[in-house]
């Protein structure tokens, strides 16, 4: 009986982990909530692709409004700085878009929230291995 309970307790433990393997952030940006899900954790050179959750103070879905990604890695000793951007596309409640990053190291991620005239930002970094 010891057996399986510790045997159960590992399955679960393995499903909690590969449950939780994305890059998740929740932040506010102007008068929205925004939580974005990047599906690589830790993020990796080559292709992530980004999911954008917004709502409104109603907790309502957001989906009336352009969404756009900019990524950016500060120029280092021999090399410039690399500045990408991206638009998210709705599908759903969710805007999606990808990034291409080109390098391992510190980026710097901007998502823009447009409606109208009015732009919200919500800034992160994320270590790309």
């Amino acid at each position: 009986m010891k057996k399986l309970f510790m045997m159960l307790m590992a399955v679960i433990f393995l499903c909690g982990i590969a449950y939780a393997k994305d890059y998740e952030v929740k932040k506010k940006a102007g008068d929205y909530d925004v939580e974005v899900k990047i599906d690589r954790n830790p993020p990796v050179v080559g292709d992530n692709n980004i999911e954008i959750e917004i709502k409104d103070a109603a907790g309502k879905y957001v989906t009336d409004v352009n969404v756009k990604v900019e990524y950016s890695m500060p120029a280092m000793p021999g090399m410039p700085a690399m500045d990408y951007k991206t638009d998210a596309k709705l599908s759903g409640y969710e805007y999606k878009a990808t990034m291409k990053l080109s390098m391992a190291g510190s980026w710097n991620i901007l998502v823009k929230i447009t409606k109208g005239d009015k732009t919200s930002k919500l800034k992160f970094s994320i270590d790309a291995q």
